[in-house]
């Protein structure tokens, strides 16, 4: 079995559980620190024929991380591309079993899943529930909106994200809107925009301001088992 990834949680997944399926990763796929894979490219402009030279047996990626075109071109070339769809824990512990299961033919459930799923079935929300504008971009300023995996996990933690109802995902709103928003606290993640104490709670004053892990917060894998811990850390 070869298998190539394009979504960085998933490329921690698969490395973890199966090491020796994959020959092929994004660029951006950091996890495991001593992963030695051929890279082909980014999530959003990866190297179709450099993925074909390697010749997966599937190609895993993610509808909102990858795009549609990259992904019909791989298929175009006879290539197994298996696509996730995530919008909540349980859809993403489902959609893991399913990768490793389906994707890679791993007979066996991994134990860091078990332990993902045991530190997550432990959780139970902070009081008081916080309300909260949680940026993702800037320049424009853009932040969670409905249906997405990091606002789950954020209102399991007892966080509660002021765009949960807004008609998109990720909505563009203007900073004056956020401002006046009334929220409890700002969080701040490092990625896919990297904030840091000196990039982002300047924006929010007299508001305060949780720096958290974006791959914590953001990522469907085997940080998914120290995710509350660490992110509790950081919100409380």
């Amino acid at each position: 079995m070869r298998v190539v990834s394009l979504v960085p949680s998933l490329t921690e997944a698969v490395a973890v559980s199966a090491p020796g399926l994959l020959v092929g990763a994004t660029d951006w796929c950091s996890h495991p620190a001593d992963l030695d894979v051929v890279r082909i490219g980014g999530t959003k402009n990866p190297d179709v024929d450099a993925i074909l030279r390697l010749r997966p047996d599937v190609v895993v990626a993610n509808e909102e991380e990858n795009r549609e075109p990259d992904l019909a071109a791989l298929r175009q070339a006879g290539t197994t591309v298996m696509v996730t769809v995530v919008r909540d824990l349980p859809g993403a512990f489902a959609e893991l079993e399913r990768v490793l299961a389906d994707g890679c033919g791993l007979s066996a459930r991994p134990a860091w899943l078990d332990a993902a799923q045991e530190a997550w079935d432990a959780v139970r929300p902070g009081t008081p529930r916080l309300k909260a504008v949680v940026p993702v971009w800037r320049r424009p300023w853009m932040v969670l909106g409905r249906d997405t995996f990091a606002g789950d996990l954020l209102a399991r933690l007892g966080v509660d994200h002021l765009h949960a109802g807004h008609p998109e995902r990720y909505p563009r709103v203007p900073l004056g809107e956020l401002r006046a928003a009334g929220a409890d606290v700002v969080v701040l993640p490092d990625e896919p925009y990297r904030f840091t104490a000196d990039d982002g709670p300047e924006a929010f004053p007299g508001l305060p301001a949780a720096l958290v892990s974006g791959r914590h917060l953001t990522w469907y894998g085997p940080s998914l088992a120290e995710a509350p811990r660490v992110l509790r850390a950081a919100l409380r």
